[in-house]
C-alpha cells in the first residue's frame, strides 16, 4: 500500500510527507472520527493527557493549536474506524516500524484500504475506514487480535468505550511537531470516502481466525476459572508466575478478561499484585504513566484517579497482609450463617456471596431500626420503606452495592410516578443513617450513582439477628391496586417468623389498625390471604401475577414502561443533538483561517467519481 520508508527519525521520514501540511492533513480528521469532536490534550501533575472537557469542541478546518485527539466511538459505542496505535519502545525507535510493515501485509492481503502516519516519536497509526459500524465488542476485539501479530499496537484507545481517542494526521505532538501523514493525500481522501466493505472486513476477520479463537478461548478459561472460584472448588492464594505475567500485562494493556465484572476489579486485581510483590505507592505512581499506561485508563481520568487511588491501595495493602487460606481439613471458628463470607481471592472487591449477605445484613437493620424510624413519617415514611426495599432488591438481583438505578426504572419497580422518586431519594439518603449514599451525580446517559453500605454503628446489631427467610420486593404489581399498606402488611405475613395475628401486623408494621384491617380484609376476598384461627398465613395456590392482571394494573404497568422508554428515547435523542450532530461543510469552514486546501485536479475527481 505504502514504500516503506529507509529511514526512521523521531521528527520525520526521508521524503515522507514534505509537501503536505499539518492544516491539510488534519482536514481527514472528522473521516476518522467515530464522533464530531476532538479532546485537547495538556500536562497534568507532570503527565500529558486528554481529559473530558465539560463542552468538548467541534472538529472544524481550523487546525488546534495544542495536541488534539479525536474519538474513536460514537455514542452508542460503535467504530466507524478501527485505529491501529503503533508506540516505539525507547527502546527499540525500530519495532514499530517493522510491526507497521507486518500489519501492511496483512491488511493488503485481505483487500483492506487504509491511511497511515508518523508521530514525531517514531509511533505509528493505521486508520481503517468501514462502512458499516461496528459495535465497541467487535472492533475491541479486532484489534486485540492484530495485536497479537504486532507487539507495540496499543489497543488501549479501543478499551475504552467512554474515552477512547486517538491523535490524527495533522494533530500537534505533545514533544513538538506534527502528526506526518504518509499515505498521499488524495489518496488518504479516497480511501476515507469509499472505505472498506463487510466483505473486506470479513476476510480481516478469517485471516485473523487464529489469534480470535485465541483470545476467546484465554476469555472462556478465565470465566471457568471464576466459576470454580465461586463454587469454592478452586482457589488462589497466592499469585503463580502465570498470574503474576497475566496482571502485569494488563497493567500495561488496560485489557482485563470476563472475570473481572468492572475497571474497579481489574484495577484491585492488579494493585493487589503490586501490593502483595513489595511495591510502594511512591515507585508506583511513578512508573504508571510510562510502564503501566494500561492501568491509567482503568481509571479513565486523572481526577478519578487521584480519587482513589490512594484509598484503593490501602485497601490492596490490606488485603495481602490477610493471612493465608486454611489448610484442608481445617477447621474454621465460624459456624453460623452470619459469619463473614470468606474471600475466594483474586480482589477486595465484594463477591457475590458478600453481596448477598451484606442484604441479609441491611435487612435486619431495616426491620429492627429503620423501619421504626421511618414510620414516624407518615404517608412518606410509607413510600420511603418501600423505595429502600426496591433499592436492597435491585443490589441483590445485579450482585453489587454500587447502583445506578434510574429514577424512572424505580418508579415503575414501585408503581410511582418518577418525580416522586427523585424527591423520595435524597429524602432516603438523609434518613438511613449512614446505608444509602450519593456517591455520583447523573451524567449524559447514566443516572446518579449510590453506595450501599452497612455502617459500623449497625454492624453489631445485623450480626446478632438471625436473617429473615424469603425475597424482599418494592411494590409487586397486584400492589398497584391494593396500595402500598397493602404490600406491606403482606410482607409482614410472608416473611414474618411465625404465622401473625392482626394485632402483631399493627404492631410490626406500624400502621393504622383501620388501615391494616382494610389491607386484610381486600387481600382474604381476593384469595392472597387466609386466617387460620387467629393467625394470618399465605395462600400458596394463589397467584399474585394472575391477580394482576385481573384488576388491570398490569395495562398500567406496560403503559408505564412504554412511557419510560419514549422519555429515555427522546431524552438520547437530544443528547444526540450535541454529541452525534452532522458534520455539515459548513461547521469545517472558517472564515478567518487562510485555506491551505486545494481540491484533487479534474483528473482525480473523475476518477473518484466513477
Amino acid at each position: 500500500m505504502v514504500p516503506e520508508p529507509v529511514t526512521a527519525s523521531t521528527h520525520a521520514l526521508a521524503g515522507v510527507g514534505a509537501t503536505i501540511t499539518p492544516e491539510q492533513a488534519w482536514s481527514l480528521a472528522p473521516l476518522i472520527a467515530g464522533a464530531p469532536f476532538y479532546r485537547p490534550g495538556r500536562k497534568i501533575a507532570g503527565r500529558f493527557q486528554y481529559r473530558r472537557p465539560a463542552r468538548a469542541p467541534k472538529i472544524t478546518r481550523a487546525l488546534p493549536k495544542q495536541p488534539a485527539a479525536v474519538m474513536i466511538h460514537g455514542t452508542d459505542g460503535s467504530v466507524s474506524t478501527l485505529c491501529l496505535d503503533l508506540d516505539a519502545p525507547t527502546s527499540n525507535q525500530q519495532s514499530a516500524a517493522t510491526d507497521a510493515a507486518r500489519l501492511r501485509a496483512l491488511l493488503t492481503s485481505c483487500g483492506i484500504v487504509f491511511v497511515e502516519d508518523f508521530s514525531p516519536s517514531g509511533g505509528r497509526h493505521l486508520y481503517i475506514p468501514l462502512q458499516e459500524r461496528l459495535d465497541a465488542a467487535a472492533a475491541r476485539e479486532l484489534v486485540e487480535a492484530m495485536g497479537l501479530i504486532a507487539q507495540t499496537l496499543d489497543p488501549s484507545p479501543h478499551q475504552n468505550i467512554t474515552d477512547g481517542c486517538i491523535r490524527v494526521p495533522g494533530s500537534v505532538h505533545k514533544s513538538g511537531g506534527h502528526q506526518t501523514l504518509i499515505t498521499p493525500l488524495t489518496e488518504a481522501y479516497a480511501i476515507l470516502r469509499r472505505r472498506n466493505s463487510a466483505t473486506a472486513v470479513a476476510a480481516l476477520r478469517r485471516a485473523l481466525a487464529p489469534q480470535l479463537d485465541s483470545i476467546r478461548a484465554l476469555k472462556a478459561r478465565s470465566a471457568e476459572t471464576v466459576a470454580a472460584q465461586r463454587t469454592g472448588t478452586l482457589h488462589l492464594p497466592t499469585p503463580t508466575a502465570h498470574s503474576t505475567s497475566f496482571l502485569r500485562e494488563v497493567a500495561k494493556t488496560g485489557s482485563y478478561p470476563s472475570k473481572y465484572k468492572s475497571h474497579s476489579e481489574a484495577r484491585m486485581a492488579v494493585l493487589n499484585h503490586f501490593a502483595g510483590g513489595g511495591w510502594t505507592l511512591e515507585r508506583l505512581q511513578a512508573a504508571m504513566p510510562s510502564q503501566f499506561p494500561g492501568l491509567v485508563s482503568l481509571y479513565g481520568d486523572q481526577s478519578k484517579q487521584d480519587r482513589l487511588l490512594h484509598t484503593e491501595w490501602a485497601r490492596a495493602g490490606a488485603w495481602t497482609q490477610k493471612p493465608s487460606p486454611k489448610q484442608p481439613g481445617e477447621k474454621d471458628a465460624s459456624i453460623n450463617n452470619t459469619s463473614p463470607t470468606n474471600s475466594q481471592g483474586g480482589t477486595s472487591e465484594r463477591s457475590a456471596a458478600a453481596i448477598h449477605q451484606l442484604a441479609n445484613d441491611l435487612e435486619n437493620v431495616l426491620y429492627a431500626v429503620l423501619d421504626h424510624r421511618l414510620k414516624e413519617r407518615g404517608r412518606e415514611g410509607i413510600s420511603l420503606r418501600l423505595l429502600i426495599r426496591g433499592l436492597l432488591g435491585y443490589m441483590r438481583t445485579r450482585e453489587t452495592d454500587v447502583l445506578d438505578v434510574g429514577c424512572r426504572t424505580l418508579a415503575a419497580a414501585l408503581g410511582k410516578h418518577h418525580v416522586t422518586i427523585a424527591r423520595l431519594l435524597p429524602v432516603l439518603v438523609e434518613a438511613s443513617d449512614g446505608i444509602l449514599t450519593k456517591v455520583a451525580d447523573a451524567w449524559h446517559k447514566g443516572a446518579d450513582v449510590y453506595l450501599i453500605q452497612l455502617p459500623e454503628h449497625f454492624q453489631q446489631l445485623a450480626r446478632q439477628l438471625t436473617w429473615h427467610r424469603g425475597k424482599i420486593h418494592a411494590v409487586r404489581p397486584v400492589f398497584r391496586a391494593l396500595g402500598d399498606v397493602a404490600a406491606l402488611t403482606y410482607e409482614a405475613i410472608e416473611r414474618g417468623r411465625h404465622s401473625p395475628t392482626s394485632a402483631e401486623l399493627i404492631r410490626s408494621t406500624g400502621l393504622s389498625r383501620s388501615a391494616v384491617e382494610k389491607a386484610l380484609y381486600d387481600m382474604e376476598a381476593l384469595g392472597m390471604i387466609h386466617r387460620d384461627g387467629r393467625h394470618w398465613k399465605t395462600t400458596a395456590t394463589a397467584n399474585l401475577s394472575a391477580l394482576a392482571e385481573r384488576l388491570g394494573v398490569m395495562d398500567d404497568y406496560r403503559a408505564q414502561v412504554s412511557r419510560n422508554k419514549r422519555d429515555r428515547a427522546a431524552w438520547h435523542a437530544f443528547l444526540e443533538r450535541f454529541t452525534e450532530a452532522r458534520i455539515e461543510e459548513a461547521d469545517l469552514y472558517d472564515a478567518e483561517q487562510e485555506e491551505h486546501w486545494m481540491p484533487p485536479d479534474d483528473q482525480f475527481s473523475l476518477w473518484l467519481a466513477a
